[in-house]
């Protein structure tokens, strides 16, 4: 047997572990699916939360987010064999195969839109298969092609809490058949797209100007890609810090929430958020840039938590 015949050169012939199907998944990733799924659920319920719906809807949306990151990897092999840090993902190393990852993904996602359909509703499925659509057709595609994919991923990103807000809304009774496209345009689910919309885009920001030397390796057009001092993409990230600042008056004007709770806390945590985007402003470089990434793992947690607490709910 010749050498490149052997099972030892063959790279899609090496054993995967649990892992490797986790990094496939993007599990950790995913995981802010689950997050803010449930916060749209938990906020739109109220007091008459239904716990097996809200599990249907958060096992269908997040096995939907495990086959939308297979089919990501999937379509970026080799871009991400070009970068340090996607290198050794599964499919770029050949750990698994991409006949054998597009199993994965296809069975996640049909399962995922079956199943809400069937135990959650037609608009969480739909929603869900929005998302699919444009984090795999637009956003994936155009990350080569202009750095306005950033934003058309914030949208995609964004999308997960108002499946949650729909999946509350519970089945239509079996002899009325309509969308009810009015889930969408109720204050709360504006709140919560424009608050996740507006939340990645200084996270990302900050991560794009850090790696940017690594993504124009892997060919993606990015905002920070050819803005070496930062000005570029500090004074976006600062804008779009400012925009999520601004949006902390919306549930109160629209009396979603308790205002002597949320107001304090909620500008608290968006003024920190702005301090830090300043700060990169200011000083573009890399810690501060690293400041400002892990302000915002910690501000969607922490304003999510504090909408929670100052809802009012029904």
């Amino acid at each position: 047997m010749s050498e490149s015949s052997s099972p030892a050169a063959d790279p899609v012939s090496k054993t995967w572990s649990m892992n490797d199907l986790l990094v496939l998944t993007k599990f950790r990733l995913s995981a802010l699916v689950v997050v803010t799924t449930f916060v749209g659920f938990w906020l739109r319920a109220g007091a008459g939360l239904d716990g097996w719906l809200l599990f249907h809807t958060i096992l269908g949306s997040s096995l939907a987010a495990f086959g939308a990151a297979v089919f990501n990897q999937l379509m970026e092999i080799e871009p991400d064999s070009r970068m340090l840090r996607t290198a050794d993902r599964p499919l770029p190393s050949g750990r698994i195969s991409p006949s054998a990852a597009f199993a994965i993904g296809w069975l996640l996602s049909a399962f995922a839109l079956i199943h809400l359909v069937a135990k959650v509703n037609f608009e969480a499925a739909a929603l869900t298969a929005l998302t699919l659509a444009t984090y795999l057709f637009i956003y994936t595609p155009l990350k080569k092609q202009s750095p306005t994919n950033t934003l058309v991923g914030a949208v995609s990103g964004a999308l997960p809490p108002l499946i949650g807000w729909a999946g509350a809304a519970g089945q239509l009774p079996r002899n009325e058949a309509y969308v009810r496209l009015e889930l969408l345009l109720e204050p709360g689910a504006i709140y919560l797209f424009a608050l996740l919309f507006l939340w990645q885009l200084p996270h990302f920001l900050a991560i794009n100007w850090m790696y940017r030397d690594e993504y124009r390796r892997g060919g993606f057009v990015m905002l920070a890609n050819d803005d070496e001092a930062g000005v570029r993409t500090s004074k976006h990230a600062l804008a779009y810090a400012i925009a999520t600042l601004l949006l902390m008056f919306y549930p109160v004007i629209m009396g979603l929430v308790v205002t002597w709770i949320f107001l304090p806390l909620a500008l608290a945590l968006a003024g920190w958020l702005c301090k830090l985007a300043l700060d990169f402003q200011k000083a573009p470089e890399r810690a501060t840039a690293r400041k400002l990434f892990f302000c915002t793992l910690m501000y969607l947690p922490g304003i999510l938590l504090v909408s929670s607490l100052a809802w009012k709910r029904a």
